[in-house]
């Protein structure tokens, strides 16, 4: 068993992961991408140390290549699922399942939804992005579950236990497996309703719909904290003065708890989430 599982590679992350280490605790780091600096247009310029601008995808990699060189366990996969087992937890990725006494949620703020004609109108009135949080409000339903990789099929899975109606939207890729439920692989181009979604449009055709889960890439911290019922507020999880959401033994850092989206408020929250993570492990 581990005792403590971070899961993000940013700044937050690996700063929590460093200061974890220097304290004689052995982190294991699960990261899938960068993160918002990977995409970031710009050069980063105001942050301690950095004398000329560099690109926000090389800061990211410097850093995971600092905290490999101190022996720090990183990984390179896709986390899934976060459960709760009594007094720990499982963190379940596309390639392991992992125990863990203390899990910290640094995988940052997911600022990119699905640009779609009516997907901010039914998001929440048909549109949900937790099979877990709201699957069970769709029983015996017509339902879609949209995405084609491993986060769908774990989505999937769940939904299967609400409902017998259950269809795939791909938006145009490719399902990753053989699965037993219809597939429409057209792109998605509208979300129709009234008040409520009741069909999904594709370049295939119009698809009657009670409800559809977004299960697109990986999911964020926010959907990991609704799976366990943890507060959110404004599409931020709540934490106390150390870091811990209301499920003893999680922890959220960096741009998942709100407050300016900055590099060295990331770091900030990273190293001080490690001490309270320290802390919580001793007791």
């Amino acid at each position: 068993m581990k005792k403590i599982i971070i899961i993000g590679y940013g700044p937050a992350g690996i700063s929590a992961a460093i200061y974890l280490k220097r304290q004689g605790i052995d982190p294991l780091v699960i990261g899938k991408d960068l993160g918002a600096l990977e995409g970031y247009d710009d050069k980063v310029e105001n942050f301690y140390g950095i004398a000329e601008p560099i690109d926000g995808k090389e800061l990211i990699l410097n850093g995971i290549k600092q905290a490999k060189h101190l022996g720090i366990e990183v990984l390179t996969d896709s986390v899934i699922s976060l459960k709760s087992v009594g007094e720990t937890f499982e963190v379940i990725t596309e390639k392991k399942t992992y125990e863990t006494k203390a899990v910290l949620l640094a995988t940052g703020k997911t600022r990119r939804t699905m640009k779609r004609a009516g997907f901010t109108q039914f998001r929440g009135k048909g549109i949900s992005m937790c099979a877990t949080c709201d699957g069970f409000f769709y029983r015996r339903k017509k339902v879609a579950v949209i995405g084609c990789g491993a986060y769908m099929l774990h989505e999937l899975e769940y939904l299967k236990k609400m409902t017998k109606d259950v269809t795939i939207f791909t938006d145009g890729h490719d399902v990753d497996a053989v699965v037993d439920v219809p597939v429409v692989k057209g792109k998605i181009t509208k979300f129709v309703g009234d008040g409520k979604l009741t069909h999904i449009e594709t370049t295939e055709g119009s698809y009657e719909v009670d409800g559809a889960f977004i299960a697109l890439g990986t999911p964020s911290s926010v959907e990991f904290a609704s799976q366990l019922g943890v507060i959110i507020e404004k599409n931020n999880l709540v934490v106390d003065a150390n870091y811990m959401t209301n499920i003893p033994g999680l922890f959220a850092a960096g741009d998942i708890i709100g407050g300016k989206l900055q590099i060295a408020k990331a770091v900030y929250d990273g190293m001080n989430a490690a001490d309270a993570i320290y802390s919580y492990l001793k007791k």
